[in-house]
């Protein structure tokens, strides 16, 4: 019967081979059509997969799952595929596995029958079966199966296999999204799989405690020093959880501390010095913070992970320095920072906006990278907006060279075709300015020098940069002001004029004395039909600021009648200031006695009279609001009827006098960044930035504030437990360090009961298992002869024979005991170094 058994067992691996090599064989004939590209028939796999040979069983599965990443129909092999679930091939089993785990949420009921083989996985000698098997039964979402997976977590939590308590951490996020009722449950076995002495089982448990229940931080108390110490074992993913988990946790642990320190004062050279002074001053105070203990050993082990390839972890790695730690750590941290710039763009674009926000908070430590902010050539449109946001923020921390680089570079790229890069720059530029105010006059210079640019988009983006900046100062810029007056004769772009004559009418009132408000109004009306909506607005509005300052400067007296509110002709009125403020008179109106004197004269001579005795000022508003008044725009002839009801009457004129000449607010152009500045570093909110809402998103939670002093926990609560040695140490030992570990144990528990034997020296542990059994047979030898020679002593008195008796009698019973002692060492050390050895 054995030989026919091992007949069989032959044929069937011969075929299997058979139909291996056929295979390959039809694969090198067709190597154009692929494996997954062939089309089987539906009941030609569902045959492979109801086979009782296991290669096809597998040939079937395999198809079955190309189809199901091919995103083709494979439902219909559902019930086949659950009776394979208790295959005893490894390599069918992964595969179905694989199939339940994304099919098992549409047929729940099915899915339900593999539930026992998965069971029965768990218990498997194969830690990498019990892996499998806890990882698939938690990745069913099946609600009904909740508290199987949660007895499965648990025996996974006691398992042997790190692996296996590793994928039951995994597990317990799954397990809590299945059903949240299962909460108290998980908390336990996360408190303990946090104090597992595996590194990779302690990531897993940091992630699920982020997730299940992150404000339990009690659980945290007696793991952290072990966490702190297996940060840097960790892989990457693992170590981006514990760094949130433990920046968190400080915030929450550790209160700030400050200590103030004098200032230490030298003592003068010569003793006839006045040192009362000194002595009464004692130094300035200043305060230092004061670091836990436990929180220095956080940011030391955070300091060795700043090597690490992960450009994550870096990022994490500062957050923890810049929330936590003193300036002195960020420091060290912002090279690492600044290098992963040399990362491909789509990671440079995210660690610019890390880097934006931390320079925000601490500009200085940029500022000997400053070389790695300039602007490519080849730099897409989102990685040098952010460049030119981190030149202009380190700017005013630079040194005098590279503050002449900086503003080199902006002005090159203001003069650039791309009209993106040229508005940037511009701006740039002005807020280098407002950073700086011993730069502000070099700025102002190059942006008055590019008024005169062909380029509408750049003069109007320097005017209004030049209006902010003579904004922060009005006074020591009144030239300035003349100087712009100058381009509006060269300058079409109609911003550029509309900011120039804004200005002009915010500096009517400054110098009454050399005021040119009225010259350029009276010099822009006489093109008020050709100018654009938006600089008649703002000539009307020109013209209302300098009526207004002459009615506030000559008010009229109470006898005096309003004006006469008959109107008069435009085109009247138009020639008559024309021909009055120009220099082109005619020589009509320069002799008018050549005019006939009869009476319409005479009316013409009493109305030119009365004209003569208005003055300008009010002529030219007048003017103003009659060619508002016919105007096409609505805007503009509503905006002129506005002024001219608040200038009407004396009474409307301080009214006027709020709406029109009110201080404006100093404007400031804050980094672009300036929104993001409160977000949580090293997270996607803060790349998405305003469009994640105001909460941000799904997940994010900021950095919670420091605790107060008096209430923190108590540091004893975070002392570890001391452990005995666990049996992972033990099954990590060589056989040959087991032995020499029981060998000194041996010597120092059998070395107090020998009396007459020598001490060990220090080559003992030298010695080979051979001679230490040598030397404890002549040990008892040498024990057997000093018996004999305490019985050949009879020949003394009686009284000597009782004690020698009673003595030896003693003797007897030590040198037996010892004997009984050392014997049961020996077998004791034989049998651990047969199974050492063995």
């Amino acid at each position: 019967m054995e030989t026919i058994s091992r007949i069989s067992s032959m044929l069937e691996t011969a075929r299997e081979l058979t139909l291996e090599a056929a295979q390959s064989a039809t694969s090198n004939r067709s190597s154009k059509t692929d494996y997954s590209s062939r089309t089987y028939s539906v009941a030609h796999i569902k045959k492979l997969l109801d086979s009782r040979h296991e290669r096809e069983v597998l040939d079937g599965m395999r198809r079955v799952i190309s189809l199901m990443y091919r995103s083709e129909p494979s439902m219909t092999f559902f019930s086949a595929v659950v009776k394979n679930a208790a295959s005893a091939n490894l390599e069918v089993k992964k595969l179905v596995y694989i199939y339940l785990v994304d099919h098992a949420e549409a047929e729940p009921d099915l899915a339900l029958l593999s539930i026992n083989a998965i069971q029965k996985s768990l218990t498997d000698s194969n830690p990498q079966v019990r892996t499998m098997a806890l990882r698939t039964m938690s990745g069913i979402r099946v609600p009904v199966i909740s508290q199987i997976v949660s007895l499965a977590i648990k025996r996974g939590c006691g398992d042997m296999s790190p692996h296996v308590r590793k994928a039951a951490a995994l597990a317990i996020p799954k397990c809590y999204r299945l059903d949240p009722n299962t909460l108290p449950q998980l908390i336990g076995y996360i408190s303990t799989l946090l104090g597992d002495s595996q590194y990779f089982v302690v990531g897993p448990a940091v992630a699920a405690f982020l997730e299940v229940c992150p404000e339990q931080i009690d659980l945290v108390h007696k793991h952290y020093r072990s966490l702190v110490k297996k940060l840097v074992d960790m892989d990457e993913w693992s170590q981006l959880s514990t760094l949130r988990l433990l920046t968190f946790y400080a915030r929450q642990c550790f209160p700030r501390r400050t200590q103030k320190i004098k200032q230490a004062v030298s003592k003068p050279f010569y003793e006839d010095e006045d040192q009362g002074q000194n002595a009464q001053d004692g130094g300035e105070e200043y305060e230092v913070p004061i670091l836990d203990p436990d929180l220095e050993l956080l940011l030391r082990a955070c300091k060795l992970l700043l090597q690490n390839r992960n450009s994550a972890v870096i990022v994490s790695v500062v957050r923890c320095f810049l929330y936590l730690a003193p300036p002195e750590y960020l420091a060290s941290a912002i090279g690492p920072l600044v290098a992963l710039l040399r990362s491909p763009r789509d990671m440079q674009l995210i660690a610019l906006y890390n880097i934006v926000v931390v320079a925000l908070r601490d500009p200085k430590p940029f500022t000997k990278y400053v070389a790695r902010f300039l602007v490519h050539a080849n730099d897409p449109p989102h990685i040098w907006r952010l460049k030119l946001e981190a030149l202009t923020i380190v700017f005013p921390h630079c040194g005098k060279h590279w503050k002449g680089v900086i503003i080199s570079e902006l002005e090159h790229f203001s003069k650039g075709t791309d009209p993106e890069l040229v508005r940037e720059s511009v701006r740039a530029i002005g807020r280098c300015a407002q950073g700086d105010a011993k730069t502000a006059d070099m700025c102002l210079r190059i942006l008055l020098g590019q008024i005169s640019s062909l380029d509408g988009n750049l003069v109007s983006e320097s005017l209004t940069v030049i209006r902010h900046l003579i904004q922060q100062d009005p006074s020591s810029h009144k030239q300035t002001v003349v100087q712009l007056v100058t381009y509006l004769g060269t300058t079409t772009n109609p911003d550029a004029r509309a900011t120039i004559i804004w200005l002009v009418g915010e500096f009517a009132g400054v110098d009454p004395g050399n005021n040119i408000a009225p010259d350029v109004l009276r010099i822009l009306i006489q093109g008020f039909a050709d100018e654009t909506e938006v600089v008649k607005q703002q000539i009307v509005l020109l013209g209302a600021k300098v009526y207004l300052h002459h009615l506030l400067q000559n008010p009229p007296g109470p006898s005096k009648e309003e004006p006469p509110a008959s109107p008069r002709l435009p085109a009247n009125l138009e020639q008559e200031i024309h021909n009055e403020w120009t220099e082109d008179r005619t020589e009509e109106q320069k002799e008018p006695s050549q005019e006939p004197e009869d009476e319409n004269n005479e009316k013409g001579k009493d109305q030119a009279k009365e004209e003569e005795e208005e003055d300008r000022i009010t002529l030219l508003w007048r003017y103003i609001l009659l060619l508002a008044r016919y105007d096409s725009s609505y805007d503009l002839r509503d905006r002129a009827r506005l002024y001219k009801a608040l200038l009407a009457s004396p009474s409307s004129t301080q009214l006027a006098n709020l709406l029109l000449l009110a201080p404006k607010p100093v404007p400031h152009a804050p980094s672009p960044s300036e929104t993001r500045k409160d977000l949580l570093i090293g997270t996607a909110t803060l790349v998405t930035g305003p469009e994640a809402g105001y909460h941000g998103l799904r997940g994010y939670v900021n950095i919670p504030d420091w605790v107060e002093l008096g209430q923190e926990p108590d540091p004893s609560s975070r002392t570890e437990d001391v452990k005995p040695e666990s049996t992972t140490l033990q099954s990590s030992m060589t056989a040959g360090e087991r032995l020499d570990r029981a060998l000194r144990e041996h010597q120092t528990t059998a070395t107090p009961h020998r009396h007459n034997a020598a001490p060990l020296s220090g080559s003992s542990n030298k010695k080979s298992l051979d001679q230490w059994l040598d030397e404890e047979e002549e040990e008892t030898e040498s024990e057997t002869e000093s018996e004999g020679e305490t019985d050949s002593d009879e020949y003394e008195t009686d009284s000597e024979e009782e004690e020698s008796d009673e003595d030896e009698g003693e003797e007897e019973e030590d040198d037996d005991d010892e004997e009984a002692e050392t014997d049961s060492e020996s077998e004791a050390v034989h049998k651990e170094a047969q199974q050492l050895l063995g």
